[in-house]
């Protein structure tokens, strides 16, 4: 874990609910309840600033749960080819296209010719597919087409889509069996097992009322299931022969009819396998899930299709209002709505402040914060708004642990400039860029300098254009030897923010005689405010070694 570093709790992990009916008990335990990072609910609530959104209607942070999402397109990874949603369920969310990945590391297969002449290998075979990633081909599998046909046909096998059609097909009552079916191919083993027990229900239940008019049984109650159940034995629920019932159905026999007989040879050969090769030689759970047909080794996998990904838009849970919406084009990489919280909400950084040279003290240790001692740390806030951002810190006197650690903040209300233009800076009056001048050479004086510059309470440390620097004062306690949970210091801090922002306000209106109305916009300043808790890791704590320095007051 590297230090320091911020979290942001987003608000809809809180499930205060008011005492005895009565709001102004709330409303006090609220202002008395703090943030604390290490308790289990903390860890589905706090964010990094990049993982945030922002609800203008709202006016508030909406983290991935406080989001629902919409997909708006499907298309290929590999050809880019836009898929329409009434296809993706018919073709198992696979690319209709001759797309295909490696069955080994999942990267994408290209059309290679093996043709011992250079200068015609591009337009003569023998063709193979080859992974430009882990270097495997379909050689290995034995694979090689004489033209591009033949793999086109030889690849449609492998359409995962293609069995799913052919697995919910409906084949026809008079349809016979096939007479030759490969025991080695599981599609066309669950073809002739699917089209024989359809000729045998077909012919056991001609007359049968459960029958539906698509040809199929109705499994929706119980005296369907005993019906069913009567084919085999010959008799009814009741235990009374059925006049009525033709000869009961019987099981495939025959290879043609589906049938699959276990080889125990097969097992053997695995082990064999097994031993010989390794542990290396078997296929992973994702290489397996991947597989149309999930195999043991990896000499048995076939390469797959490309599976198609969404490009996809976020709503607000509350307001339905669109927070984050790209572009339909898959080609195209722009967003038509990006409401990201990184240009709400001020950006957040800690780093320690070094004592001077004069002063004869060591170097802070962000892994090893010295005990008993204060610590001084930079807090910088940048603003990203447009509008100038009045903020207000606060903090628990002792840090949530078992170890009250005393946290103090010495400027906890400050002023933030606009992120304006920098040419807006530069165009300003002299005093202002005489004063800005003086405070970005503040933190040079106190580091390289003899003249060392100290924090005031009251007071901030530095000031920019659009960010300001306070000072945030800390003394570690002791942890002690078994105190390995408890030796990272993390502070809760209340940040809220209050700025006017510009709100557009209409008004109905008309002119002429023609009774034509319009609507007209006025620009108004309207008061916002935001509050939401930060966690801001410091460091880890040392161990007290020998005599220390007193603490300050």
């Amino acid at each position: 874990m590297s230090f320091p570093y911020t979290y942001i709790s987003c608000p809809c992990t809180d499930v205060s609910t008011p005492i005895n009916g009565s709001t102004e008990q709330n409303d006090d335990e609220e202002q008395e309840r703090t943030f604390d990072p290490r308790s289990p609910r903390a860890n589905f609530s706090l964010y990094t600033l990049e993982h945030l959104l922002y609800c203008e209607d709202c006016q508030q942070i909406r983290c991935p749960r406080c989001t629902l999402e919409e997909i708006v397109t499907w298309y290929c990874p590999n050809c880019l080819f836009e898929m329409p949603s009434s296809m993706v369920k018919s073709e198992a969310g696979r690319c209709t296209r001759n797309c295909f990945n490696c069955p080994i590391c999942i990267g994408p297969l290209a059309v290679t010719s093996v043709h011992p002449d250079p200068v015609q290998r591009s337009l003569l075979g023998p063709w193979i597919l080859s992974c430009g990633y882990c270097n495997w081909t379909s050689l290995e599998i034995g694979w090689q087409f004489k033209g591009l046909q033949d793999m086109r046909s030889e690849m449609g096998k492998l359409k995962i889509g293609g069995q799913y059609k052919a697995a919910n097909s409906k084949t026809s009552a008079s349809t016979p069996p096939t007479e030759s079916t490969p025991d080695d191919d599981p599609d066309s083993v669950f073809t002739a097992l699917r089209s024989f027990y359809n000729s045998q229900l077909s012919s056991s239940n001609a007359t049968d009322p459960l029958l539906t008019p698509s040809g199929g049984i109705n499994y929706s109650s119980p005296s369907s299931l005993a019906r069913i159940m009567s084919l085999y034995t010959g008799r009814s629920s009741y235990g009374k022969k059925d006049p009525a019932k033709s000869t009961p159905m019987r099981e495939s026999v025959d290879p043609s009819e589906g049938l699959q007989i276990f080889d125990p040879a097969s097992d053997t050969a695995a082990i064999e396998k097994l031993r010989t090769q390794g542990w290396t030689s078997t296929a992973s759970t994702a290489q397996q899930t991947e597989q149309k047909h999930p195999p043991r080794f990896t000499s048995d996998l076939r390469p797959t299709q490309a599976q198609l990904r969404t490009k996809r838009s976020k709503r607000c849970r509350t307001c339905r209002h669109i927070l984050v919406k790209p572009e339909a084009k898959v080609q195209s990489t722009r967003f038509r709505i990006r409401l990201v919280a990184l240009n709400y909400i001020p950006t957040i950084t800690l780093k320690p402040l070094q004592p001077s040279p004069s002063t004869q003290l060591p170097l802070l240790d962000l892994n090893a914060l010295p005990v008993l001692r204060a610590s001084q740390f930079l807090l910088t806030l940048k603003n990203p708004l447009f509008d100038p951002v009045k903020i207000t810190l606060g903090t628990p006197a002792h840090a949530p642990g078992k170890n009250s650690h005393k946290v103090t903040i010495l400027c906890p209300q400050f002023d933030i400039g606009p992120n304006a233009d920098q040419w807006d800076e530069a165009l300003g009056d002299n005093k202002n860029r005489r004063a800005s001048k003086l405070l970005s050479t503040s933190k040079v004086e106190y580091v390289g300098g003899e003249r060392g510059k100290v924090a005031e309470a009251g007071k901030v440390w530095e000031k920019g254009r659009n960010w300001t620097t306070v000072v945030v004062e800390v003394v570690c306690q002791d942890v002690g030897e078994d105190g390995e949970g408890e030796d990272v210091l993390e502070i809760p801090v209340f940040l809220r923010m209050e700025w006017e922002g510009d709100t557009m306000e209409r008004e109905e209106g008309g002119s002429g005689s023609g009774g034509g109305g319009g609507l007209k916009g006025e620009e108004r300043k309207e008061k916002r405010e935001l509050a939401f808790w930060v966690v801001v890791g410091v460091g880890k704590v040392g161990r007290l070694e020998g005599p220390t320095l007193a603490a300050s007051p």
